[in-house]
């Protein structure tokens, strides 16, 4: 009999992580860091509800940090299977956990070094390098919708989510006994208006679906009204002389930012001359993207005749800031520029610095192009916080103009969702919503109740059986 548990982006957004138990096996559906506030940080801390040396292999949906980022730990404490991902995210995996590892270490030295001055014990770090490269040697790639045995009563296939770069919806076929049961996890589904990757891969068959809730509760705004909210704000930042300051996920987000504005650029609405990409692994997610082109589903002649010849022939002004001494040039400049820096929700990065100096002058613009969860800086500035935001150390006010553009989301918003889960067949899968805040996750439930669907809402630590 097989059961799965429900251990991650359970009742909120980050964490992903679900344990699929057979008779003779035990496998992860994804090992992601929770994000967020102070007190859902802490929970990467904790000890796995089980121990990772009896987990036989890891299925990886994507490599965003909330699907991936625990994985070094879980190495470290015992497991050694495989890691089966897409092709795509191989290289991005890599890019992601080392960025993420040095970050760690960067930060538990400078916080190390306040407490010993103040008397207080040392932390220790979540991982190692040695852990990243020894996750990183059990990864095993398999193509877009191809079946493969992965274990002997389990076989895997992964179907473009159109996420980011590598997403997949993943497709498990389990075997029990003289029965076949089949697990859809829908990751990340990507948003339809999304310019670079394919829509996401219509299923039909399902006996279980994990489905994300993320925008549940609402739709994007038009695509086109986005845009034009993007240039007014571009032209009004040019006409005050602030700078365009934009935290941005550095896989996926950051290249959809540069498709759009190299597209206002060559319609003539884009003021700015400078476009910072302050982010060394942007740039390479970039890099990557670059390399990809084959699974992109561009219908934009102009943009396909341009695009293999890389992202600054596309967008002219584009300027890549790698080195700290380059990031710090960027600080100085007060005004007349678009700044692209990561994380994306404002818990970490280049980004804090671009808002201490940006936030509280009043000629500056913040764009906010992506989801904000609960307790991060990001989701304070979007919710209105106007003062003492403490930002490296420091209370900031809040000056700047704040913008936030809903139609630029890598996620499919509720009508998105309801759609694409429309295509399964009768009878209609079990339904468990995950990967959303208890709002969205409840009004996205009330919309399936309507159409028939028995959906459900897991709590943390819940088993069902499949």
């Amino acid at each position: 009999m097989a059961n799965l548990t429900f251990l991650g982006a359970t009742g909120q957004v980050t964490g992903s992580c679900y344990l699929l138990e057979t008779d003779s096996s035990r496998i992860l559906l994804d090992c992601g860091l929770f994000q967020g506030s102070r007190a859902t940080e802490e929970q990467n801390q904790a000890d796995f509800p089980f121990n990772p040396a009896t987990i036989d292999a890891v299925v990886l949906s994507h490599a965003h940090l909330d699907h991936c980022g625990r994985l070094p730990k879980l190495v470290k404490e015992g497991f050694k299977g495989p890691v089966f991902l897409t092709k795509a995210s191989f290289p991005l995996l890599e890019l992601m956990l080392m960025d993420a590892v040095h970050l760690q270490l960067r930060d538990i030295e400078w916080e190390n070094k306040r407490r010993e001055r103040a008397g207080k014990p040392l932390l220790e770090p979540l991982y190692t390098e040695a852990d990243v490269k020894a996750i990183l040697a059990l990864r095993q790639p398999i193509a877009y919708g191809v079946e493969s045995k992965i274990l002997p009563e389990l076989s895997v296939s992964f179907h473009e989510a159109g996420h980011i770069l590598g997403s997949a919806i993943v497709r498990l076929r389990i075997k029990d006994q003289d029965k076949t049961k089949i697990l859809v996890f829908s990751g990340d589904l990507g948003n339809k208006n999304a310019p670079l990757l394919r829509d996401p891969t219509v299923l039909t068959e399902a006996d279980v679906l994990l489905l994300e809730s993320t925008y549940g509760d609402r739709d994007h705004k038009p695509l086109e009204n986005t845009l034009e909210e993007l240039r007014e704000a571009l032209a009004e930042a040019a006409d005050s002389g602030g700078n365009v300051i934009i935290p941005a996920f550095a896989v996926g987000r950051t290249q959809d930012l540069i498709y759009w504005l190299g597209k206002i650029q060559r319609q003539g609405g884009l003021p700015q001359q400078k476009i910072y990409l302050d982010s060394p692994m942007a740039i390479g997610a970039s890099n990557i993207y670059a390399e990809h082109t084959h699974l992109f589903n561009i219908d934009d002649p102009e943009f396909t005749k341009v695009a293999p010849n890389g992202w600054q022939a596309w967008l002219p002004g584009l300027v890549y800031s790698q080195t700290a001494e380059e990031s710090m040039a960027v600080n100085r400049i007060a005004g007349g520029v678009i700044i692209i820096a990561g994380s994306g929700m404002c818990t970490g990065g280049r980004i804090r610095h671009h808002l201490k100096y940006n936030l509280w002058r009043r000629n500056a613009h913040i764009i906010i192009a992506g989801f904000q969860a609960e307790g991060t800086l990001g989701r304070a500035i979007v919710d209105g916080k106007k003062s003492h935001l403490k930002i490296l150390g420091v209370d900031v006010n809040v000056a700047a103009k704040v913008h936030t553009l809903g139609a630029l989301s890598a996620h499919a918003d509720q009508s998105q969702l309801l759609a694409w889960a429309s295509h399964f067949k009768e009878p209609k899968p079990r339904l468990y919503l995950i990967h959303g805040e208890k709002t969205a996750t409840l009004s996205l439930q009330t919309c399936f109740k309507r159409s028939g669907w028995n959906a459900n809402i897991p709590r943390v630590g819940e088993k069902i059986i499949i």
